[in-house]
């Protein structure tokens, strides 16, 4: 399979509804369970907001399968354990990840090293843009952990909503034209519209590794038209990706994580 850079600028011209993913890290059970939920939606085009691989026992499964979507228009982006497969140095990668990128580099093929090498770290397109961390600087990995991290991720962008993971964490910010930002914990399955008189920053939360004390995978979609944005929450077999973890000899850690949820 050969790997392309895929910078896309534009939307198409017709109503669209987008499916975005981010966090999988390397969980073929979450990724095709959301995959699969978001088909049932009628997504018309999907969004892999980065960190593809890392924590999990499936990263050549997971990278086939983006690299699939990619090639067929799909948007992806760079994230922090992406890079770290084609980094020698990996400042603030904490010994866990760390083993886990080491195993997970000794899994991939040459022809996954190179589609990893080319992604992008900001996709804009018209009003939306799309990074994995956040709009200032998202090639330095710092978090959106709260308001004030989302308004200096708002104001460092002019579109109107802003789709970045990192955090692990389903959550959505706004900020009212006088420059207030404001939290919002979304509830699952609750489309919510995103009114063109604020400015947003959307976290879906993780597919492949949610911390939130809810161990089932979150994506959202978000419709180009309407311009509603809707969470999800899909239950998988956290068991039996648990037990490859284990049977992977990574960290037992990263299994009970899957069980937990947080």
């Amino acid at each position: 399979m050969k790997a392309a850079r895929f910078r896309p600028t534009t939307l198409q011209k017709f109503p669209m509804l987008i499916a975005l993913l981010t966090d999988l890290h390397a969980n073929r059970e979450a990724v095709s369970a959301c995959l699969a939920h978001a088909q049932q939606q009628k997504v018309s085009q999907y969004a892999f907001l980065g960190d593809l691989v890392g924590y999990g026992a499936d990263p050549v499964w997971v990278l086939d399968t983006v690299m699939d979507y990619a090639s067929r228009g799909a948007y992806v982006l760079m994230g922090n354990h992406d890079i770290a497969l084609i980094q020698e140095e990996r400042k603030g990668m904490n010994a866990i990840a760390f083993q886990v990128v080491e195993w997970t580099r000794s899994q991939l093929s040459e022809t996954h090293l190179n589609f990893i090498r080319n992604l992008p770290y900001r996709i804009e397109i018209q009003d939306l843009l799309m990074v994995h961390a956040n709009a200032w600087a998202p090639e330095k990995w710092e978090y959106v952990e709260g308001s004030m991290e989302a308004t200096r991720s708002m104001h460092a962008t002019k579109a109107h909503v802003t789709f970045c993971g990192h955090v692990h964490l389903p959550t959505l910010y706004h900020m009212t034209l006088t420059g207030k930002t404001g939290e919002f914990l979304p509830t699952p399955e609750n489309s919510i519209p995103l009114s063109k008189q604020r400015r947003w920053l959307v976290i879906p939360g993780s597919v492949g590794q949610p911390r939130d004390g809810n161990p089932a995978a979150c994506y959202a979609t978000f419709d180009t038209v309407t311009l509603e944005l809707t969470y999800y929450r899909i239950p998988y077999d956290t068991e039996s990706a648990a037990e490859k973890i284990i049977a992977a000899g990574l960290p037992v850690s990263l299994a009970q994580r899957l069980i937990s949820g947080d």
